[in-house]
């Protein structure tokens, strides 16, 4: 059996690809994920959807196709809130000295 060579993931695939701005790009696609997972979760239409949402129809579907350019994390955080979930942001210390600051959504 032959081995291959492998890198272990840095927990933000963005930030693995080399992408500009990786934490957000995460936080963003972890809010969508979110916002899907509610939609699921009620069984709603995209049409449905996005009149809960206050959207049209496509703006739901590129959400779903993870089309995330015309989002930002505010207006994603907001379509949390018109599906009746709540939103909270905890700033604190870094997690060890020297380390870099970081964007996270648990």
């Amino acid at each position: 059996m032959s081995y291959r060579e492998f890198t272990s993931s840095s927990g933000n695939v963005f930030a693995d690809l080399d992408l500009p701005h990786a934490d957000d790009l995460l936080a963003k696609a972890e809010l969508a994920a979110k916002i899907i997972a509610e939609i699921q979760r009620r069984r709603l239409t995209q049409s449905q959807a996005a009149g809960i949402l206050g959207i049209d129809q496509p703006k739901v579907s590129a959400l779903k196709q993870g089309k995330l350019s015309g989002f930002s994390i505010e207006r994603l955080m907001r379509l949390l809130l018109r599906l009746g979930r709540d939103v909270e942001i905890t700033v604190k210390g870094r997690s060890r000295p020297g380390s870099v600051a970081r964007l996270r959504v648990a």
